[in-house]
């Protein structure tokens, strides 16, 4: 069922706050929650709810500062005030872009970007692709929960959920490194990220039963 609130591509803007973070990445139509405390990304997040209510998140690429070239456009979908003075907000993903130029700073001291949305204008229809290996992912999925000591009740509701939702909100919320990230974020189609997802599953399972670990043996 479509979100009455969805953004067409036409209205997507030509200018929109931008923040970078590193090893934190959003993808279309999933979601991420936001702990907003630093002035200049207050100040950020005020912006947006008085416009569009549009943040684009992105990674550093290195300590230099320098940005990755591409990163994903979020709305604020639920915003709440704390009594010390931060946001807790959640970010809806709608679209990736490329930075068409440097970033600026704007007024409050978050950055200003002029997004290139052109490349990814497919990224507002849902992937309805269902060949993924949705067994092999779960299975997967589960070793990697039990090696990182993470536990996991609700496997069954996993098992149930579409496969463009499983793999954007995995890609979201396991903690792999910046460069996974990006590789999952700039992923051409859903098959190609649930691809690279189940191969990073795979290689942290692997690596972390230690040297002594008989490959063969280890699910």
């Amino acid at each position: 069922m479509a979100d009455p609130f969805d953004i067409s591509f036409d209205a997507l803007p030509a200018e929109m706050p931008l923040f970078p973070l590193p090893r934190v990445i959003l993808l279309p139509r999933a979601q991420l929650p936001l702990n907003i405390f630093e002035p200049r990304y207050l100040a950020m997040t005020r912006a947006a709810l008085s416009t569009d209510r549009l943040i684009g998140m992105i990674q550093p690429q290195d300590e230099t500062g320098r940005l990755c070239k591409t990163g994903c456009a979020g709305r604020i979908v639920s915003f709440s005030e704390t009594d010390d003075g931060r946001y807790l907000i959640t970010l809806k993903g709608v679209a990736r872009f490329h930075l068409s130029s440097a970033p600026v700073q704007a007024a409050g001291g978050y950055l200003q970007v002029k997004p290139e949305w052109s490349a990814f204008k497919g990224d507002l229809d849902p992937d309805t692709v269902t060949d993924i290996c949705r067994e092999t992912m779960v299975n997967t999925l589960h070793a990697y929960f039990k090696k990182m000591g993470m536990s996991c009740d609700q496997w069954e509701q996993i098992r149930q959920i579409g496969c463009e939702k499983l793999v954007a909100t995995l890609s979201v919320v396991c903690p792999f490194d910046a460069e996974e990230k990006q590789a999952l974020l700039e992923a051409p189609k859903l098959s190609d990220r649930a691809r690279i997802l189940h191969g990073l599953l795979e290689s942290a399972v692997r690596e972390s039963c230690g040297s002594g670990c008989n490959k063969d043996t280890c699910h």
